[in-house]
C-alpha cells in the first residue's frame, strides 16, 4: 500500500506542476503576364509577378469591358504590352478602386475549429506557445500593313490602337515607335491577323523618371463590341517564367473558363449575386444586380498555352464562398481540456485508490483478534 501512496502522490504531484505551469504561462506567455509585358530596352529587366483583371459581359447590348491590373518587378524604367481585342476598341484609365471592392466582396470566410488533443506545436510538445513620365510615342506613320486608329495619353500610359494585316508589319511598326518586342512576337500574332482582331498597344513609365517599375501599376479599361465573353491570352506564350492569373467575371449568370489552355486547371474561389453594386463596381457594371465570379488559374509552363480563355455561361447559378479553417486547442478559462480532463481523471482515481485503502485498512482493524489460547475475540 506504500508503494501505491507514494505512486498517486507523485502523479498528484506532476499533475500539480503541470497545471501551475500551464496556468503561470497565461500569465507570462512564451516567445517563441503573361498579356505580353515587354521592356523597352533589352538591357532591362522586368517580370510580371499577376495579372489581375474584371470581365464584364453585358448581353444585352454585345459590350465586353476588362480592366486590367499588372504587378511587376524588376529594374525597367520604361515597359510595353500588347493586347488583341475582337473588335475597335476605346481605352480608359480604369478605377484602382474597383479591385479593392472585388477582393472584399470575394473574400474567403474564416472560420474556427477546436481540437482536443494536443498537437505538435502545442504545449507540452512544443515550447513556442501557441501557436517621371514617359513622352508620347513617336509619331512615325503607320507603314504597309498596319492602321493607327487612335492614340491617347492616359495618365502613365500612351495607348496606341491599331489594326493589322501582316503580322510582320505590326511587329515592324512596334519597333519602330519604341516597343523593343520578343523575336517570336510575330509568329504569335498571326493567329489574330488572321482572325482581323484589333490591338491596343501600350507603352509606360513610372512617374518620376528613373524610378523602376515595381509593384501594382495602374488598371486600364478596354471596352469592346464581342458576341461572346473572351480574354485574350494567346500572347502569354511568350513569358519565360510561370504566370498566375487572377480573373473576375461579371455577367448576369455564373460563368467559367472553357476549359484550362494549357495552364492547371481554373480555380472558382467565389460565385454569388451582388444585388445592389456600388462605386466602382457599378461605375463598371451599372447598378442593376449582377452574379460575380473569381476564378484564379496557374501556368507553369507558359509555352504550353494554347489559345484564349471562352468564357461560358455555367449550368447552374451555385453559389460559392471559400472557407478557411483555423484550428486552435480547446480552452476553457485559458487551460487546455485535455489538461483538465486528464488532472480530474487522476484525481478521481486518486481519490477512489484512497477510498479503497481506507476501507480495506478499516476491515483488518474490525477483524477479531485470537487471544493467548487462540480464541478469536471482538477488538
Amino acid at each position: 500500500m506504500r508503494g501505491t501512496h507514494r505512486l498517486l502522490k507523485r502523479l498528484l504531484t506532476m499533475l500539480g506542476a503541470l497545471l501551475a505551469l500551464q496556468l503561470g504561462s497565461l500569465v507570462a506567455p512564451a516567445y517563441a503576364c503573361g498579356c505580353g509585358a515587354m521592356v523597352t530596352d533589352r538591357m532591362d529587366r522586368i517580370g510580371v509577378d499577376r495579372e489581375t483583371s474584371a470581365v464584364h459581359w453585358d448581353a444585352r447590348t454585345g459590350t465586353e469591358r476588362i480592366v486590367m491590373r499588372f504587378t511587376v518587378h524588376g529594374d525597367a524604367e520604361k515597359a510595353a504590352w500588347v493586347m488583341p481585342v475582337p473588335h475597335r476598341a476605346d481605352v480608359a484609365l480604369g478605377d484602382p478602386a474597383l479591385f479593392e471592392q472585388l477582393d472584399g466582396l470575394t473574400a474567403p470566410e474564416r472560420r474556427t475549429r477546436d481540437y482536443f488533443w494536443p498537437r505538435n506545436r502545442d504545449w507540452p510538445f512544443s515550447s513556442d506557445g501557441d501557436g517621371a513620365s514617359a513622352g508620347a510615342m513617336p509619331g512615325a506613320g503607320p507603314g504597309v500593313g498596319v492602321g493607327v486608329v487612335g492614340r491617347e495619353r492616359l495618365g502613365p500610359f500612351d495607348v496606341a490602337r491599331l489594326t493589322a494585316t501582316d503580322p510582320t508589319a505590326l511587329g515592324d511598326w512596334l519597333h519602330r515607335n519604341g516597343f523593343e518586342l520578343s523575336d517570336r512576337l510575330a509568329g504569335e500574332l498571326r493567329p489574330y491577323v488572321d482572325l482581323k482582331w484589333e490591338y491596343v498597344a501600350v507603352r509606360l513609365a513610372p512617374e518620376k523618371a528613373g524610378e523602376p517599375l515595381y509593384g501594382a501599376l495602374d488598371p486600364l479599361r478596354i471596352t469592346f463590341a464581342n458576341d461572346r465573353p473572351v480574354y485574350p491570352m494567346r500572347l502569354s506564350r511568350l513569358a519565360t517564367t510561370p504566370q498566375s492569373l487572377g480573373l473576375y467575371v461579371l455577367s448576369d449568370h455564373r460563368m467559367e473558363p472553357k476549359d484550362a489552355i494549357g495552364g492547371a486547371d481554373p480555380e472558382v474561389l467565389f460565385a454569388g449575386a451582388v444585388d445592389r453594386p456600388d462605386g466602382a463596381l457599378a461605375e463598371l457594371t451599372g447598378p442593376g444586380r449582377v452574379f460575380l465570379t473569381a476564378v484564379d488559374q496557374s501556368f507553369p509552363r507558359p509555352a504550353l498555352i494554347s489559345g484564349d480563355h471562352e468564357l461560358v455561361r455555367a449550368a447552374a447559378d451555385t453559389p460559392y464562398r471559400e472557407v478557411i479553417w483555423k484550428d486552435r486547442l480547446w480552452r476553457v478559462g485559458g487551460v487546455p481540456v485535455w489538461l483538465l480532463t486528464v488532472t480530474g481523471t487522476v484525481l478521481l482515481l486518486a481519490a477512489a485508490g484512497l477510498a479503497v485503502a481506507r476501507t480495506r485498512r478499516r476491515g483488518r482493524q474490525d477483524r477479531p483478534r485470537p487471544d493467548a489460547s487462540g480464541v478469536r475475540s471482538a477488538a
